[in-house]
């Protein structure tokens, strides 16, 4: 319609064609809650995708440590196990009397150096795989890492430190294979003794 034909409808005719143009009250309000719903499902929507994107996440790290550990982890029972055998070749070492050392029989000899180099060797297979000894004299006990077998009075020595090891412990990654036997000061100071390789000044 032209400019001129809108300037010649009456009053009355234009006031009905805004009315036509204008949505009806019940319409509007109709809309804007259907708005209002769609964005509160949107809303919703949006937090369980990022609830499930966090869930797959947090599983992708967990099956990520498992394999870590499993790795890390799977020979700890052979590795237990092997330990014996490494006290057993220890055990026959120091079995021999220092007499039969200083014999100078080279047969003798050369199995003494034998079982020696079969023990290294053992330990030497087991570190290459994780497991690490323990050997912690001189250290502050630790009942995580200690089994303590008796005490030793001496005033000299912090209190709980580690004096002589009877039986070396053993560790693969931060668990326990075996806890290392010894026996620990008493009677002495009660402040903490350092862990070894710590200076006085800590």
């Amino acid at each position: 319609m032209s400019d001129q034909a809108r300037d010649e409808r009456t009053p009355e005719e234009l006031d009905a064609a805004q009315a036509a143009a204008e949505p009806a009250p019940e319409a509007a309000e109709g809309d804007y809650e259907a708005l209002m719903r769609l964005m509160k499902e949107n809303e919703d929507l949006k937090d369980k995708a990022l609830r499930a994107a966090a869930e797959v996440e947090n599983m992708r790290r967990r099956a990520a440590r498992d394999v870590q550990d499993a790795r890390a982890y799977s020979i700890a029972n052979f590795a237990r196990d092997m330990l014996t055998v490494a006290d057993d070749l220890q055990r026959a070492l120091d079995a021999i009397p220092e007499e039969a050392k200083a014999s100078g029989d080279a047969g003798f000899k050369a199995l003494i150096e034998g079982v020696e180099i079969t023990a290294r060797s053992l330990l030497a297979a087991l570190e290459r795989h994780g497991v690490k000894k323990l050997a912690p004299e001189g250290e502050k006990f630790d009942p995580n890492f200690h089994e303590a077998l008796f005490e030793i009075p001496n005033p000299q020595v912090v209190s709980g430190t580690v004096l002589q090891v009877v039986q070396p412990g053993y560790s693969i990654g931060e668990r326990v294979l075996r806890p290392a036997k010894v026996g620990v000061s008493k009677d002495g100071p009660k402040q903490a003794a350092k862990p070894a390789g710590e200076d006085a000044e800590g």
